[in-house]
Parts: C-alpha cells; sequence; structure tokens
C-alpha cells in the first residue's frame, strides 16, 4: 500500500513539474530571437488571462497538461499576448500587444496562431501558418489541430 502511495505521489509529481517547466515570453522580439536561434514557429496565444473564462479552460485542459508540454517544448516557441482588465501590463507590452491583436485580426480569446516570423532592420515580417482557439476533447485533439497548422508550413 506505501508503495503503491509513493508511486503515485512521484507520478503526480513528475507531471506537476512537467507542466512547470514550460517557459511563455510576452515579448515578441524574444520570441523572434528563440525562434530564429531554434528554427521553430511561434506560438501565439491571444488571451484575457484574469477574465477570460475560455482561455483559462483551455490552458488548464491544454496547455498544462504534460502531452502538450512535450509538443510545445519540441515544436513551438511560446508567447503570451494578454489583455487582463485588473493586472497593468508595462506600457510597451500593451502596445506591442494591441498591434498584434489588430495585425492578427483577433477579435475573440482565445486566439492561437502559429506563425514565423522574421525582423529586419525595424520590420518584422510574419508568416501565418494557422489559427485555433479552444478545441474540444482535450490535449490530444488540440495538438492534432496544431500539428495540422505545422504541416502546412
Amino acid at each position: 500500500m506505501k508503495k503503491t502511495i509513493l508511486v503515485f505521489l512521484f507520478a503526480v509529481g513528475f507531471y506537476a513539474t512537467e507542466a512547470q517547466e514550460l517557459v511563455w515570453t510576452n515579448s515578441l522580439d524574444k520570441a523572434i530571437d528563440i525562434s530564429s536561434k531554434t528554427n521553430k514557429p511561434i506560438m501565439l496565444f491571444f488571451t484575457g488571462s484574469d477574465w477570460c473564462g475560455w482561455c483559462k479552460r483551455l490552458q488548464n485542459e491544454v496547455f498544462k497538461q504534460p502531452e502538450f508540454v512535450a509538443w510545445a517544448k519540441n515544436n513551438v516557441v511560446l508567447m503570451e499576448v494578454d489583455f487582463p482588465k485588473s493586472t497593468s501590463l508595462p506600457e510597451d507590452i500593451k502596445e506591442q500587444n494591441g498591434k498584434l491583436q489588430q495585425f492578427f485580426g483577433v477579435s475573440g480569446f482565445p486566439t492561437v496562431w502559429l506563425v514565423n516570423a522574421k525582423k529586419t532592420e525595424n520590420n518584422i515580417n510574419f508568416e501565418k501558418l494557422g489559427n485555433t482557439g479552444y478545441v474540444a476533447g482535450g490535449p490530444n485533439a488540440w495538438l492534432e489541430v496544431a500539428n495540422g497548422i505545422l504541416k502546412k508550413k
């Protein structure tokens, strides 16, 4: 009985640690730098982190699951484009996020865009691979959609 409990606690601890290892940036410049070094596309997660119920649901059902964590580490650079209501963001991040929202035509949350981005002097060129949002069915259903988008590149 004690061995079973220990194995269970180890497994839960492993998955909790695994989920915490994901690194999300809120800086487009940093995301582009990482993307160019790793040759991975950027996953832009447009969210209202402190008020959007569907955003929270997507995070809990997909982004915090081990399947997504493993996939993200191998396939994308993670960037959160946040529009909170009760949390203040630095002015430069607010401005950046507003420009990204306008450029990608985001009118509802959550929205996820997969893109390639290149920076040349003062310009950023985006290659839009595709977008999605909340997908019912957990991480495997969401990853099926995301993998379909990435296969187009």
